[in-house]
């Protein structure tokens, strides 16, 4: 804990703020009552320094999914209101999300047999799911990199890892672990400090989670 507050003092620590600017354009963004759901998803998914998130060499989950959004809005607006429905178990949710997905890509193969695209994306490690949620619901969910995060939980000895991604583990840790990160305050106050009105998303954000994990993936690399 002592090192990542040293941390989040550095100018290192700012590498990963886009995030919260990214949470705070969904959350004044998102609107599935919007008029076009695909130019209210192109503007919900900003940020003024990387499209990394959504965008980078052999991952398009953003286009893919404006590509579905004009194949079939009305469906794709049933999807997120599944996907975001919190009375329901997570774990189905995001398998429904995938297996939509899934469906809309061969009917677009179908209906362009040319194309290229054998991919959504939404599948892959849930990465983009994950943003979803994380924006949507600040404090309940945080961004999903399993590869880095099942290997970090490995080097702290937690028993039992799943052998390929659990999803809905990952979001039960991860609250645990925010309720462990929010019992330092000077922590919070920390991660707080480098965040600027108007910018970022200033409340309660699971993030924190995400940049906690990602700095000591880095720290035991160091070692």
């Amino acid at each position: 804990m002592e090192a990542y507050k040293v941390f989040l003092g550095s100018l290192q620590a700012e590498k990963y703020l886009h995030i919260w600017e990214s949470q705070l354009v969904f959350q004044e963004q998102w609107d599935l009552g919007a008029p076009v759901i695909g130019e209210m998803y192109e503007s919900s998914l900003q940020n003024s320094q990387t499209k990394r998130l959504w965008k980078r060499e052999a991952y398009e989950p953003k286009r893919m999914m404006k590509i579905f959004m004009d194949m079939q809005p009305d469906f794709i607006t049933y999807m997120f209101k599944d996907l975001f429905h919190e009375d329901k178990s997570i774990g189905g949710r995001v398998d429904r999300f995938v297996f939509h997905c899934d469906e809309l890509l061969q009917e677009y193969k179908q209906q362009h047999p040319r194309s290229i695209d054998n991919n959504h994306y939404h599948g892959d490690r849930y990465q983009m799911i994950s943003l979803y949620l994380a924006f949507r619901y600040p404090d309940v969910y945080t961004y999903y990199d399993g590869a880095t995060f099942w290997k970090v939980l490995g080097r702290w000895g937690t028993a039992n890892l799943p052998a390929a991604d659990d999803f809905e583990r990952f979001c039960k840790i991860a609250r645990t672990i925010y309720n462990l990160l929010a019992k330092d305050e000077e922590l919070l106050a920390l991660s707080q400090k480098r965040l600027t009105a108007g910018r970022h998303y200033l409340e309660k954000s699971l993030l924190t989670v995400y940049d906690f994990y990602q700095f000591c993936f880095r720290q035991e690399r160091k070692m």
